[in-house]
């Protein structure tokens, strides 16, 4: 077995940020690809978090009817977002942010702390019209939300490590941890390819499973850290944008493995949102390699997921 080292690491979208290369290849011209891969992870928070009234979203959100020159890095991030949102026929919409706010999630919340409570209320809406976001391309590109402010944390991250994985294309070899989403290139630390263990929801412990990836991308949406009570009733991130409320009945997390990590992450989302019911038929009509742990700790794959996993808990 090939032994690994931590090339770099940064603290960036609310989670720590690792680049790990085996041991063969540092001090072999990665020390300087591996910075540049970690500055687009400082590049794509500043740029895309809700949680700095002075970051370029921010200031688009502030005025969603308007046109806004933006930083390229969001001009894309919400055109990618905006493909998302018609590729899952508006499954994915990061429009919630007003209902992620009237949760009382309109700032950076303490989940890491221990429990976390609000005094916003949930409530139910109508479901949204059609988004419809306008670009404006070039040296200096200008963006329209479509009048609604957005939320790009999920997507942002995928987009980030997209990004980043160029950055770092000339090594042979790499994995890319940002709290749990991955990106593996190359062979790894064993002949069949990085090793990513699939968390519990429930709490730290051992893993669901464990995968063997290799120019692959995994990531998962969960419950397990951004969940809180708004005035007494239990609540988490994952909005379905169809009633402006928590969705995913009767799960607790997802994992996609996805070629690229952008679209992983979106796949995650959609999915979740299908509850137990539906993501078993959904996963298997879209061909998506998927994982999933019910509420009451239960462990389903697609088939498609099944070539990936190396272990599992039984």
């Amino acid at each position: 077995m090939t032994e690994t080292a931590v090339a770099g690491t940064v603290r960036a979208m609310a989670c720590d940020v690792t680049v790990h290369v085996p041991d063969g290849e540092v001090g072999r011209g990665a020390d300087v690809a591996v910075e540049a891969a970690l500055r687009v992870f400082r590049a794509v928070h500043r740029a895309c978090t809700r949680f700095d009234e002075d970051s370029p979203l921010c200031r688009a959100n502030a005025a969603p009817d308007r046109w806004h020159p933006v930083p390229t890095v969001l001009y894309d991030a919400v055109r990618e977002a905006h493909g998302a949102y018609v590729r899952t026929r508006g499954r994915f919409d990061p429009r919630v942010i007003g209902d992620l706010e009237r949760l009382g999630y309109d700032r950076s919340l303490e989940f890491e702390d221990g429990p976390v409570a609000t005094d916003d209320t949930a409530r139910a809406r109508h479901a949204r019209g059609r988004w419809r976001p306008r670009f404006r391309g070039g040296s200096r590109p200008e963006l329209h939300l479509g009048g609604e402010p957005v939320d790009l944390g999920g997507i942002g991250k995928g987009l980030a490590l997209r990004w980043a994985g160029d950055r770092l294309a000339t090594l042979p070899s790499f994995l890319i941890d940002a709290g749990g989403d991955c990106l593996c290139r190359g062979p790894g630390a064993e002949v069949d390819g990085w090793r990513v263990g699939v968390e519990y929801p429930a709490g730290p412990g051992d893993p669901v499973a464990v995968l063997a990836l290799r120019d692959r991308a995994v990531a998962t949406s969960s419950t397990r850290l951004r969940r809180w009570t708004a005035d007494g009733v239990p609540a988490h991130h994952l909005i379905d944008p169809r009633t402006g409320l928590p969705g995913g009945d009767g799960l607790s997390a997802v994992t996609v493995v996805d070629a690229d990590p952008a679209e992983a992450e979106v796949s995650t989302k959609a999915l979740f949102l299908c509850g137990t019911n539906g993501i078993a038929a959904e996963a298997r009509r879209r061909s998506v390699a998927a994982l999933w742990v019910d509420a009451d700790g239960s462990v389903s794959t697609s088939a498609r997921m099944d070539r990936y996993v190396v272990w599992r808990a039984s």
